[in-house]
């Protein structure tokens, strides 16, 4: 028997060396299509671990999320 090992895993975002950068234009981009779909609005100045948790909630909401 074989230990399987995930291919790709994930870190959480809080755990990021760059978390605490700002949001990069793709995570806004996909989070303003997310927030207007679920008729929410984007805060300004989220970080991309912030942002990433955002995308995260919205596509729970929107059922978007895999």
């Amino acid at each position: 028997m074989t230990d399987q090992v995930e291919p790709n895993p994930e870190k959480d975002p809080s755990d990021w060396t760059t978390g605490d950068e700002p949001m990069t234009g793709p995570q806004r981009s996909y989070l303003q299509t997310l927030a207007q779909e679920a008729g929410e609005t984007v805060p300004e100045g989220l970080t991309k671990a912030e942002a990433s948790a955002r995308i995260d909630e919205l596509q729970r909401a929107t059922g978007r999320g895999a």
